[in-house]
């Protein structure tokens, strides 16, 4: 059984990296927005402090999904 190039696991590394960075900030992003809806619709009086604290945390695990992009730009286009 022949080895696998370093081009190879180059290129799957970059496709884990893409896979698991993006997948993970997507079920967070849905689960915060879920929670954060049925926290409003449970207490309305609260919507405005709730929904900027959801926006909030909405943005710092996008930004994982930006790191994870860089991250394979980087192992991609560095040799």
């Amino acid at each position: 059984m022949e080895a696998m190039s370093p081009e190879v696991v180059k290129m799957m590394s970059i496709a884990f990296i893409m896979g698991v960075g993006t997948i993970a900030p997507a079920i967070a992003i849905g689960w915060m927005g879920a929670r954060g809806v049925d926290a409003m619709g449970r207490n309305p009086e609260a919507a405005p402090k709730i929904q900027t604290a959801m926006i909030l945390a909405i943005a710092f695990a996008e930004a994982i999904a930006i790191y994870a992009l860089v991250v394979s730009l980087v192992l991609k286009f560095v040799e």
